[in-house]
């Protein structure tokens, strides 16, 4: 070993590298473990505050960078971890922890807001993430036939068993009731089987709650954050004018509730043709701008594509069954960034950091 190579030198240089998103380094953060020196080679591990780090690459460049720096030092390896923090709220109807509670919403239907928050529930567990996902579209549950499930595992000693795919456990109403049966509802039953989707679940202990809610301002979102504080919530909208409009009405009820806004998603931004043009069928930008107007970060653009309706039909997720094409790629982004969102958020509850939700 290096007379110039300690511990503790290690320590300094990573010092310099910032964590993009919290705004603090590495060291402050206590995300640096496990430092091992054998002559000219160091290896340390890097503890992220989630699996679905948008900004993994960029952290392992720089720690590598700072760290061969040093005198005496030929190459740096580093190694990832992740664990998830909570939002320290209490969700006192769960036996189990629960970390952190997303919502998925929009002020209308047809915006693919049940495939956005599936691809987000795999996409954080294919990273590495504990995750459960609610059905809350009570009217219009899709959640089962988009990950080919047709029914949920038999109660344990009096408690709902979630069924599970793709590493995911997820509940929903259409396991309970006749296929093609619409369910005739007023308020108070709505709110009776969401809180029994929350109390009555064996979840087990979970990083990320995704909670797929029905479009609209009405009692389901109501019901919800009566139930179970959120950490946060995700705005799906289409780039034209009319989704738009809902979306904002959608996004200003959650502020009402005091439901912090993670991001806007705007899904089905264009098409792009065989010949490399993208086509803007609904309009262009409406998301970005949504997201300026109401002071909240932009989560990603998802484009227009058959393997999305493929996906979703079959039962396979198109972050599962096409991971690099366009769209998956695209869909893994956004759960990155959505992800990244949480942790600051997260962090600013803990008084760790005082710093504001980044853009």
């Amino acid at each position: 070993m290096s007379k110039s190579t300690t511990e503790g030198s290690v320590l300094e240089a990573l010092s310099e590298v910032q964590e993009p998103e919290l705004g603090k380094d590495l060291v402050t953060l206590g995300m640096v473990k496990d430092i091992s020196i054998q002559g000219a080679q160091v290896a340390f591990t890097v503890e992220l505050t989630t699996p679905a780090c948008p900004l993994r690459d960029q952290i392992e460049r720089e720690t590598k960078e700072a760290v061969e720096r040093l005198e005496g030092v030929e190459e740096a390896s580093v190694t990832f971890t992740a664990n998830v923090p909570s939002d320290g709220r209490s969700r006192g109807l769960i036996d189990r922890p629960i970390k952190n509670a997303i919502a998925v919403a929009s002020g209308k239907g047809g915006v693919g807001k049940s495939t956005v928050a599936v691809n987000l529930a795999v996409s954080l567990a294919r990273a590495g993430a504990r995750v459960g996902l609610l059905d809350a579209d009570i009217y219009g549950p899709n959640v089962p036939t988009m990950m080919g499930v047709d029914r949920m595992p038999e109660p344990v000693e009096g408690r709902l068993m979630p069924a599970e795919a793709f590493g995911v456990k997820f509940i929903s109403i259409a396991f309970m009731v006749e296929p093609g049966k619409p369910l005739i509802w007023r308020g108070p039953m709505l709110h009776k089987a969401i809180r029994q989707f929350i109390a009555d679940v064996t979840w087990g202990e979970l990083d990320y709650l995704v909670i797929d809610l029905p479009p609209g301002t009405g009692d389901a979102p109501l019901s919800l954050s009566q139930s179970m504080p959120l950490t946060g919530a995700v705005i799906v909208t289409m780039p034209q004018q009319v989704s738009l409009d809902d979306a904002r009405r959608a996004l200003e009820m959650f502020r009402t509730m005091e439901v912090p806004i993670l991001g806007v998603v705007e899904n089905m931004s264009f098409l792009k043709l065989e010949s490399g043009e993208l086509l803007d069928l609904f309009g262009q930008g409406g998301g970005t701008r949504l997201a300026e107007a109401a002071d909240v970060p932009f989560l990603g653009s998802i484009p227009i594509d058959p393997l999305v309706r493929v996906g979703g039909d079959q039962g396979t997720p198109v972050v599962l069954s096409h991971p690099d094409s366009d769209v998956g790629l695209a869909l893994t982004s956004m759960a990155e960034w959505i992800a990244a969102k949480v942790s600051v958020f997260d962090y600013q509850q803990s008084n760790v950091i005082p710093i504001e939700m980044i853009d």
